[in-house]
Parts: structure tokens; sequence; C-alpha cells
């Protein structure tokens, strides 16, 4: 078993659970792991063997595209989104950050981490 990791994935995007929030946008980071044997395509030096994380790229803009008002919905929509390409992954943890968020104080950025 071994990880294939995205961090620091960035975003602009209209989520939260403010209708203000949902209008102005807001900047987003997005870091995921997926666990998997990739021991084949390690051996074989084959895509097709491993999980491309291009794709994974392409999942999250999906996910980060379509308004939400949690974080927690964010990550548990790419968990499943990747499940459903890659079913045979082991674990995948995806932690999505929120910049600047309103919480009436200083505060850089808000984060959660879902596994599933």
């Amino acid at each position: 078993m071994g990880t294939i990791a995205l961090e620091g994935l960035e975003f602009f995007a209209y989520h939260g659970f403010y209708d203000e929030e949902q209008k102005i946008g807001n900047k987003y980071s997005v870091d995921i792991v997926v666990t998997v044997d990739f021991s084949e395509a390690a051996r074989q030096d084959r895509l097709s063997a491993t999980v491309n994380y291009e794709e994974l790229y392409r999942i999250t803009t999906r996910v980060m595209q379509r308004p939400a008002r949690l974080l927690e919905h964010i990550a548990h929509s790419i968990i499943t989104e990747i499940r459903q390409v890659y079913p045979t992954v082991a674990d995948v943890e995806v932690s999505v950050s929120k910049f600047n968020p309103p919480v009436g104080g200083v505060c850089h950025r808000a984060r959660i981490t879902l596994r599933g």
C-alpha cells in the first residue's frame, strides 16, 4: 500500500453557510490523500494500474464548482466521486480549508478533514 497526495489545490468558489458567502465567493484549499495498492504500477510503470492524480484534480474541480453550505459536504462529495472512479482504493482523506472565514475575528483558515 502507498499514498498518492495532492496538496494545496486552490479554488475560488461560492460556498458558505451564509447566503452572502455564496454570492461573493471566497478562496478555498483542498488536500487529498488516497491510500491504494500501487505495487503493480510501480513494478510495470503503468498509469492504468494506479490512481491518476490528474483525474483527482478534475474530480475536485467539478465538486468545487457546485455551491455548498458546508465544508463537510464538499469533502464528502469529493470522496464519493473518487470512490466512484476508483472503487478499489483503500482510503480517501480530504481536507477542505476556507480562507478568512467569517468568525468575527482574525482567522487565516478554517479546515475540516474527512476520511471515507
